[in-house]
């Protein structure tokens, strides 16, 4: 059970800095040849903090662990609303944005719902895999398209939480820099994820539970540990809209990337329990955040933090006293 364990915990953390890495190559090698600080913010940046969920999930899928995958995906969102988005709040109240609530919200309540339509008949094929790397394509597309036209590529007038991302495009840094970055960041991001994925299954095999569990809980915390130390960051700088961006990107790219790619390698079986448990869960506290986000003054306020976190707690206690392989 120990080497289980110090692999998971050894690959996560391996996991979480081989991403900065590929991010940070990537991110240079795009400014090096000319792309603006914004485009690559709202492309490379933010397809970045859910690469680990993405590696991971392929990784599993290909080793014959569905159950691991499609529980990082789901697992990550509930983690990212009801640990990271809670957390944040904890520290102070966050203010959120009207156009969190006009645009980027409302399209994640759309997305949560149609890819629950396609989980509906216990599969997700490579149909509905193409169907939703479309949707992420177009809503890509559609931001980039927002940025564009409101703000002119300029980072300096773009919303809080875009900023961010562009502050993390380091500014001057040679090709041949950025593509060894880039490079040992990828190798590392598959060897640290063929880690966790390894150390995952051990552990559901030793406790006899499924894999499915594992990929809900351990998996998915670990893998959000990124936007929780971003969200935190943010939630102490009074970023507000930098902390609630991250969530709502995170989980948008968790739907429509995370649960996709792995679903275009070989179908994914949807175990009963994500649809009458797991994904209620996810549904509810997306439902929950965007009722929050249309109260009166648009915070997410200290109890309402606390509530949500309650909710995950609650969740993880339910999840350990029932769900067995």
């Amino acid at each position: 059970m120990l080497l289980p364990v110090v692999a998971v915990l050894g690959g996560l953390v391996l996991l979480t800095w081989s991403a900065d890495r590929f991010v940070f190559g990537a991110s240079a090698f795009a400014r090096s040849v000319g792309v603006s600080a914004l485009l690559v913010g709202l492309t490379i940046v933010a397809f970045g903090t859910s690469a680990p969920e993405i590696v991971v999930s392929v990784l599993a899928t290909l080793q014959g662990n569905p159950g691991l995958a499609v529980g990082n995906a789901i697992g990550s969102n509930i983690a990212n609303i009801g640990l990271v988005l809670a957390m944040a709040a904890l520290v102070a109240p966050l203010a959120i944005g009207r156009g969190l609530v006009r645009r980027e919200l409302p399209i994640l309540m759309v997305v949560s719902l149609a890819v629950l339509f396609l989980l509906l008949d216990g599969e997700l094929g490579r149909l509905e895999g193409g169907i939703l790397i479309a949707g992420l394509l177009l809503v890509t597309a559609w931001v980039i398209h927002i940025a564009r036209r409101a703000q002119a590529l300029d980072p300096a007038e773009a919303p809080e939480e875009v900023r961010g991302m562009v502050e993390a495009i380091p500014a001057t840094t040679s090709t041949g820099r950025a593509l060894a970055w880039l490079s040992l960041g990828l190798a590392l991001l598959i060897a640290s994820s063929q880690l966790v994925v390894w150390g995952a299954v051990g552990i559901a095999e030793q406790l006899d539970i499924s894999d499915l569990v594992i990929g809900l809980t351990i998996v998915a915390i670990g893998t959000s540990l990124p936007e929780l130390a971003t969200s935190l960051v943010a939630a102490f700088r009074r970023e507000a809209g930098l902390a609630i961006g991250n969530v709502i990107g995170s989980n948008l790219f968790n739907l429509l990337a995370v649960l996709a790619v792995p679903a275009l390698i070989a179908p994914l079986a949807i175990e009963p329990e994500v649809l009458v448990r797991d994904y209620p869960v996810m549904l509810g506290m997306t439902a929950a955040l965007f009722v929050f986000a249309l109260a009166r003054g648009s915070q997410l306020r200290r109890w309402q933090g606390g509530l949500l976190l309650a909710v995950f707690a609650g969740y993880l206690v339910h999840l350990g006293m029932t769900a067995t392989a």
